[in-house]
């Protein structure tokens, strides 16, 4: 399935997503810029978080909270290695039954044997995006 989408329809995007996965593990694929944080912030909004959500991109993780529980946000890009994922005790983020939204996956490919939603986030154009569900 594929979602094509605006920058200006985040919010109702993030919606539509949320009513569609099967999996409370989001994994977030794209390029650089691709939107993949700004999606986020909009999953985190739509999901009813009390605090604004920003990219944990040096904290790794980044947890929020809501009505519906906790929400735990990972930023892998600047990890050189599964062992620093290991290290910050991943695998109890992902043994809880709370949502998990992952950017740069493919960093801890190895460690995902759980149930997940592949997401895939492609520029179009300045504005235009394409979410593909993988």
């Amino acid at each position: 399935m594929t979602l094509t989408y605006e920058l200006s329809e985040i919010d109702s995007i993030a919606m539509q997503l949320l009513s569609k996965v099967k999996s409370k593990t989001l994994l977030f694929y794209g390029e650089m810029g691709a939107g993949k944080t700004t999606l986020i912030k909009a999953l985190v909004k739509a999901l009813g978080a009390e605090d604004a959500a920003s990219s944990p991109t040096f904290s790794l993780v980044n947890e929020y909270h809501s009505d519906q529980g906790r929400i735990f946000h990972f930023d892998f890009y600047r990890i050189e290695d599964e062992n620093e994922a290991l290290d910050m005790g991943i695998e109890d983020y992902l043994n809880t039954e709370s949502w998990k939204f992952i950017e740069w996956p493919q960093k801890i490919e190895r460690l995902l044997d759980y149930p997940t939603q592949k997401l895939e986030i492609l520029v179009e154009n300045e504005g235009l995006r394409k979410l593909k569900f993988c």
